[in-house]
């Protein structure tokens, strides 16, 4: 990853372009399902905390919406096939099937999916996109604090080389967080499946 560290210390020496390019950087990893954790920790380190975070969170919804468009568009695809066979799309399918902005809220802001998988399978699930939109704000506490370690630990190299961000309080607040997500999640998800069940039988 040292080519990585060597690319972003760049952009942060570019001036006023930095964050111009580091946006570019961010968004074609949302596009290409590149995890993005890096990224937002050295935005941090680069940019500081609140400039890092706005920088991180306007290139993960650009990020967010182009993988959107994409997966609409080409959701027939065998690439698309194959994702649809994975697991965490699956959950997200049933979880999201009639619902508003919520349960989409709720699944940014838990763990239970990676930011570049959720961002497809929400397209491939045919969410509307003012939802898909709104519920993008549930970003926003987990890019705050990874850019907040980004700054504390300052230096992109040793993020790079793979030196832990500290776990301190937030840390473990934003944690729990998406632990009761994650719950109220898989508790909407087991509804929408007793519901299907339930509209299946009445078909019959």
């Amino acid at each position: 990853m040292s080519w990585l560290a060597a690319l972003l210390l760049r952009v942060g020496a570019l001036g006023p372009w930095g964050p111009v390019l580091f946006a570019l950087l961010y968004i074609a990893a949302a596009v290409k399902m590149v995890p993005a954790f890096l990224l937002t920790v050295a935005a941090g380190a680069l940019f500081g905390v609140w400039k890092g975070s706005a920088l991180v969170f306007v290139s993960a919804l650009i990020g967010a919406c182009a993988s959107y468009l994409i997966s609409r568009r080409l959701a027939r695809t065998r690439f698309f096939s194959w994702l649809l066979r994975d697991r965490r799309v699956a959950i997200v399918r049933r979880a999201v099937a009639g619902q508003g902005p919520w349960v989409q809220f709720l699944l940014r802001l838990s763990p239970i999916v990676p930011y570049v998988l959720l961002n497809y399978a929400l397209g491939l699930s045919r969410v509307r996109f003012r939802d898909f939109l709104v519920a993008c704000v549930g970003m926003v506490p987990a890019i705050v604090m990874y850019a907040y370690y980004g700054k504390v630990v300052g230096d992109v190299a040793k993020l790079a080389a793979g030196v832990a961000a500290p776990h301190g309080r937030e840390y473990y607040i934003l944690l729990a967080v998406g632990v009761v997500a994650t719950i109220v999640a898989s508790m909407a998800i087991t509804r929408a499946a007793r519901r299907a069940i339930e509209q299946q039988r009445l078909n019959q």
